[in-house]
């Protein structure tokens, strides 16, 4: 881990929990996103990322949605 490109992050929880909700309420009404894609791309979202890598088309979907970058 050291030596990539890889780092650990922390991340406020209870921030992520509050987009979390937000993107819920906005998207998986008529999207259909599963608890887990939502958190996520709510992680993604506060820890400032502007890109997102999944190999999940919902999640990749929500995160297009929400102005991430996706990667085809």
């Amino acid at each position: 881990m050291a030596a990539g490109p890889w780092s650990f992050a922390p991340v406020d929880w209870a921030e992520v929990l509050v987009i979390a909700e937000r993107l819920s309420a906005q998207h998986t009404p008529r999207e259909g996103h599963r608890a887990l894609d939502v958190l996520q791309v709510a992680t993604a979202l506060d820890l400032g990322a502007r890109e997102f890598l999944s190999l999940d088309a919902n999640p990749r979907q929500l995160a297009v949605t929400e102005g991430l970058a996706v990667r085809p």
